[in-house]
């Protein structure tokens, strides 16, 4: 204290307590230098401490609400039962290799392949058990903004879009030769997906891919030929992303415009529009049919029979909320809780939970048997906006398969839980403008 106060000039102050508590002249200078900086650096350190306990106070409080949400039952069961599996803290890989932000994510149907697209206008190959770069795939001029995996029966490709203004095909079994471009396109393009082939009036086969561009229109597309086979208009704005159902029969896309629209896939034509969002819609997908059961109790409705497509539909909006629909476009139920822009949606194979991913750095698990109840939130999933999310495609165990591709030509994300023998990867792969991608796994 004598030596705090000497230091910022209270010499009678100094000299008053030195008498009072008897300090003698063995309080020299260099004794008062030994202690002039101590008494502060106590300070400090009480305050470092206190923003500690308070930051564990926090962080017991939500591992308690999240025990809450459980029974000792369900705690055991969840590390072994993939149906109930949820992604936890530590991610199991984090892939550095990106030099700008990454866009987008997408699990090969069979393989342990991941690709990531970025702004750096690279794609890059990984092996997300190894959580090793296999290899970097370049051909686009401008940023990649969406990848996918699929294609006709016997061979997997990998599509790609960019804001050069193409979609560019790949195929992974000739170290990822560029084996057709496709330009059409008058603005970015903002996603892809291969439309799987499905029931008995789908379309026939795997060959087809649908685009979403901010141009305003979707565009389906002949993968073995490279054709457009048609253009799809209805969006007034920026169409920024694209879902086909799990039969290939309906698409569901979304953007600028505050909408998401249910198409036709065969005719073009549009089934329902869903209005309700406040700003631009980011994500949007179509439900699985193990969810149903959950989302036509919320709705009040009778469940729709599983070979049904396109019966339920989430979407995530800039307006920071995610919303529930049934397939006419009436709204079932708002989710609130994410800070930020809603960037990427995926529902869990097994039916139960909805994911989702923001810009407020975190990936958030809704519970659709209790109301969409968020039931954990993983913060700081990443450093920085996590912009995509995908959940790895399910093994098929007796199914006949021709280079990565099962007997129905398309072992697409959605086909999971129609296949009766379809086992779930419990594998989550997440892309952020932290230039990372991070695996998730059990």
């Amino acid at each position: 204290m004598v030596a705090y106060l000497t230091v910022v000039n209270f010499h009678n102050s100094a000299e008053a307590l030195r008498q009072e508590a008897g300090v003698g002249d063995e309080f020299d200078d260099a004794t008062r230098k030994k202690y002039e900086g101590v008494l502060e650096r106590k300070w400090t350190s009480v305050v470092r401490l206190q923003k500690k306990v308070m930051e564990l106070e926090d962080q017991c409080a939500k591992l308690r609400k999240e025990l809450d949400d459980t029974t000792p039952t369900s705690l055991l069961r969840r590390n072994q039962d993939p149906n109930t599996w949820l992604p936890r803290s530590p991610a199991r890989h984090v892939l550095q290799s990106h030099r700008s932000p990454v866009t987008c994510v997408a699990f090969h149907p069979i393989f342990s392949s991941l690709a990531s697209g970025s702004e750096d206008a690279t794609i890059k190959i990984w092996d997300w058990e190894l959580g090793e770069l296999e290899r970097t795939v370049k051909g686009h001029t401008k940023a990649v903004l969406d990848v996918d995996y699929g294609g006709p029966r016997g061979g997997t490709l990998l599509a790609s879009c960019s804001s050069d203004l193409t979609v560019k095909l790949w195929d992974p079994s000739d170290e990822y030769k560029n084996i057709r471009t496709l330009p059409g396109h008058d603005h970015s393009v903002s996603a892809v997906r291969f439309i799987p082939s499905g029931a008995a009036g789908a379309m026939s086969s795997g060959n087809l891919l649908v685009s979403a561009s901010r141009d305003r229109t979707l565009r389906i597309w002949d993968s073995t030929t490279g054709y457009c086979v048609k253009t799809i208009r209805g969006h007034s704005d920026w169409v920024r992303t694209v879902a086909p159902a799990f039969d290939g029969r309906w698409l569901l896309s979304a953007g600028n415009d505050q909408t998401a629209r249910l198409w036709d896939a065969n005719t073009g034509e549009t089934k329902s529009t869903l209005i309700g969002h406040e700003h631009v819609i980011e994500c949007c997908c179509f439900a699985p049919p193990a969810s149903y059961e959950h989302l036509a109790a919320m709705a009040g409705l009778k469940p729709p029979p599983p070979s049904s497509s396109a019966e339920f539909i989430a979407t995530g909006s800039r307006d920071k909320s995610i919303r529930l629909w049934d397939a006419r476009g009436t709204l079932i139920k708002t989710l609130i809780g994410h800070d930020n822009w809603v960037r990427g949606l995926v529902f869990h194979p097994g039916g139960r939970y909805l994911l989702s991913v923001s810009d407020d750095k975190t990936i958030r698990c809704w519970d659709l048997t209790q109301e969409a109840k968020c039931v954990k939130t993983l913060d700081d999933s990443h450093g920085h906006f996590v912009s995509s999310i995908r959940w790895a495609p399910s093994v098929y165990k007796d199914a006949a398969s021709v280079n990565g591709v099962v007997a129905n030509g398309h072992a697409g994300l959605n086909d999971d839980v129609a296949h009766p023998r379809a086992t779930i990867r419990c594998v989550i792969a997440t892309g952020s403008v932290d230039l990372n991608v991070r695996i998730f796994a059990s």
